[in-house]
């Protein structure tokens, strides 16, 4: 099992409260990392055609996963912030060194996910309701999967620079293919913009320790997957299985180890 340096490390996960995001800082609390663990709910209309698990875990609050750390022994704290807001990662990275000590490993998982296209159909091949790109969707999308991810590498880097850090972590979740991403084609390419500004941190922060990769998750079960997903799975030439969001983090909290510190400047995928 991956060993982290010590045990005065500190992550910020973003979307810590369900998915890969929670398993994530579990994983990570388990080795002796502080965590904070941000998160927005989410329900509404917008919400209301997806799994009813996935909903409810989407909607639910990041201070369960942090109280859970807690009560195993670990260090965490919790706290909701749109990341579509310019001033959160300075608020967020304030928040950590006030309650937990200075940020060293960065976790990108949060997505303001939605589904839109270019073309007229109403729904994707699994029922999941489709809408037009528009500016709102291009907006909500890039803003948090790709200026959020940009200023927290930002403000990681700042701070790093500031105190003479020589540690540090930064991981990134992408999403899509070389062709796009039909039927969520903001969502793939914020995702991609994502994964360009983490393998230019690799190249241009590694000076300061720091060391960046993407992680590129298979179809992953966060409560979305229906049998019929499962089923295209089975049949793809492509994907090879559903993961656990477990198996996932497993990936993400290699990355932040000492054993991946010649790991740098990848795209990481799973099958």
């Amino acid at each position: 099992m991956p060993q982290l340096p010590g045990t005065s490390h500190v992550a910020l996960v973003t979307g810590a409260n369900q998915g890969i995001g929670a398993a994530t800082a579990r994983a990570l609390a388990r080795r002796g990392v502080a965590v904070l663990c941000t998160y927005l709910r989410l329900d509404g209309p917008e919400e209301a055609d997806t799994e009813e698990r996935y909903r409810r875990d989407r909607a639910a609050t990041g201070e369960d996963v942090a109280q859970e750390i807690t009560r195993s022994g670990g260090r965490a704290t919790a706290f909701e912030a749109d990341l579509s807001d310019p001033a959160i990662p300075g608020v967020l990275f304030d928040l950590a060194e006030e309650r937990l000590g200075p940020v060293d490993i960065l976790i990108n998982n949060a997505s303001g996910w939605v589904q839109d296209t270019f073309t007229p159909d109403p729904a994707d091949q699994f029922g999941r309701p489709l809408r037009p790109v528009s500016a709102q969707t291009w907006s909500r999308q890039f803003a948090v999967d790709a200026m959020a991810p940009a200023l927290l590498i930002g403000e990681l880097a700042r701070r790093h620079r500031a105190r003479g850090g020589d540690w540090g972590r930064i991981v990134g979740l992408t999403s899509g293919g070389d062709l796009g991403f039909p039927g969520e084609v903001s969502y793939g390419a914020a995702k991609a913009a994502q994964t360009n500004y983490t393998l230019s941190a690799a190249a241009e922060l590694v000076g300061l320790g720091i060391t960046a990769n993407v992680v590129h998750p298979p179809v992953t079960d966060t409560g979305w997957v229906t049998d019929e997903v499962r089923r295209f799975v089975a049949s793809s030439a492509t994907h090879f299985h559903v993961a656990d969001s477990a198996e996932v983090a497993e990936i993400i909290v290699f990355l932040a180890s000492e054993e991946a510190a010649l790991v740098t400047g990848n795209v990481i995928a799973l099958r």
